[in-house]
């Protein structure tokens, strides 16, 4: 009897997955709200039929942004593993198909359609005019894309990567979406934008012709001119960086462990701060000392009698923020080259 209940039960982590994207599909609004999520106001705001509010469920069967009905199948797909065992190569195969198609269709959708209609010409050749048009995604938009990330990091579990372990192939997943989304879809979008003419279409020789720009590699300062192009700029201000922190790096490492200095332990501490400081704290808090209404700026000025400037907005300020940001990181480099060095 409990052979047969373990077989044909459903395991519980496909249960879990799938119950959180239906709940984003049917009951949740799948487009960005204007008001706050959690003050529940959207419940009174026409739910579940106006389309602002609307669960994707709701919006396909009243007729509108038929593009998501696909969604709601791949999102049922997984009761087709019931009493199917995690070894049975089906069901991993089934998993991954499912998710890495729903990630897929997720962002084609997403990303191909706006607020004019489709962004892609080659959907508009493809299919035709869009007359809809779609805002951000929402609450139930993240529920089911994050369902289909851990039902495909569940497959790839179930067939065996990081021996099995769903906990460590989910957080490996998690983790990539979070840095494609926040780090490398940013920047892929701005590399992207080099390549837009003043019509929104793409073009290569448009993109040569800024990459040649004299604003990149214009060498005018070493020729009386009033400055060099932003690739020299932040050549210069790469190896400025990289001698100045190495050197700093060193002498930290050689003081902490080549002298008697007694507060070792202390400053081997205080150099973890700059890592796990988000960056713009570092960059305001160096305006709000040294900008030009910054507190060390005026009372020096005030000091020698001179009027505050914007020394700080350039080359100075760029350099001292980087030294603070990677000087740590240079120390705990050097720190086990001279440890290693008898």
């Amino acid at each position: 009897m409990r052979v047969r209940t373990a077989t044909s039960a459903l395991h519980p982590t496909v249960v879990l997955w799938t119950a959180v994207g239906l709940v984003g599909y049917a009951l949740l609004p799948w487009y960005g709200l204007e008001s706050n999520f959690f003050t529940l106001s959207w419940l009174l705001d026409g739910y579940p039929h106006d389309d602002d509010v609307a669960p994707a469920l709701f919006l396909v069967l009243q007729g509108e942004k038929l593009w998501l009905a696909p969604l709601g199948p791949l999102l049922l797909a997984p009761l087709l593993l019931w009493g199917r065992r995690k070894s049975d190569p089906f069901f991993g195969n089934l998993l991954i198909v499912v998710g890495a198609t729903g990630v897929a269709y997720f962002l084609l959708q997403g990303f191909g359609i706006g607020l004019r209609g489709f962004q892609w010409q080659w959907l508009t050749w493809l299919v035709g005019e869009l007359d809809d048009r779609q805002f951000g995604m929402g609450w139930g938009a993240l529920l089911v894309s994050s369902a289909f990330l851990f039902l495909f990091t569940l497959g790839l579990a179930a067939r065996g990567a990081v021996a099995g372990d769903e906990f460590v192939v989910g957080s490996i997943g998690f983790v990539v979406a979070v840095v494609t989304v926040f780090i490398f879809m940013p920047i892929g979008q701005m590399l992207g934008s080099a390549l837009l003419t003043q019509e929104g279409d793409y073009s290569l020789p448009i993109f040569l012709a800024k990459l040649s720009s004299d604003r990149l590699w214009n060498l005018g300062c070493l020729f009386g001119g009033p400055r060099c192009g932003v690739a020299w700029n932040s050549l210069f201000l790469a190896i400025l960086v990289g001698v100045m922190t190495t050197a700093l790096g060193l002498v930290f490492a050689l003081v902490v462990t080549r002298t008697g200095f007694r507060y070792g332990a202390l400053l081997r501490a205080l150099t973890v701060l700059p890592i796990i400081t988000p960056p713009f704290v570092i960059g305001l808090a160096i305006i709000l000392l040294f900008g030009l209404s910054g507190a060390i700026n005026l009372g020096f000025a005030e000091l020698i009698g001179v009027r505050p400037t914007r020394w700080i907005y350039g080359l100075p300020g760029l350099l001292m923020a980087q030294m603070l940001a990677f000087t740590p990181i240079a120390f705990l480099v050097m720190i086990g080259v001279v440890e290693g060095v008898s």
